[in-house]
């Protein structure tokens, strides 16, 4: 997948977890620091069922728009914390309390980090040509101008 395309899988991931109320959407851009995925997406659910509720949203959404399921999807037995692997996009939901004591963001300090917001714009299908749909520039421009 290209750059671009990774972002924008990376800021529809966000967009959909938002649809389902997801909040403290952060995006880790972590291309420069590892080789086993591009970005994380990092959000919070109020509680262990709606941190299910986002996480099965995402899945069906992402379907929908075209995307390829995720090649792993993992969890806590109470569902506090969920991960889906996308390869080179990951998503985390968290509980407040299980996203405080992982600090997923604080690990990975020193990468450029955006915070998503609810802009009420929808998650979009791939570009099928290959080319960006625009989103992942977005990202890439934001995450540029963190670096600077």
């Amino acid at each position: 997948m290209q750059t671009s395309d990774t972002a924008a899988l990376a800021r529809n991931l966000a967009k959909t977890a938002i649809e389902k109320l997801a909040t403290d959407v952060r995006l880790v851009d972590l291309r420069e620091i590892v080789s086993y995925t591009d970005f994380f997406v990092v959000c919070t659910g109020s509680n262990s069922r709606q941190t299910k509720a986002i996480s099965d949203h995402v899945i069906d959404r992402m379907r929908e728009l075209g995307y390829h399921k995720p090649r792993r999807r993992e969890s806590d037995v109470d569902g506090n914390w969920l991960l889906l692997d996308y390869v080179d996009v990951v998503l985390h939901v968290f509980t407040p309390d299980a996203r405080e004591f992982y600090r997923l963001e604080s690990l990975w300090g020193q990468v450029p980090q955006e915070t998503i917001v609810d802009d009420g714009s929808a998650a979009e299908a791939p570009a099928s040509n290959g080319s960006s749909n625009g989103a992942g520039d977005k990202a890439a421009d934001t995450t540029r101008a963190a670096q600077a």
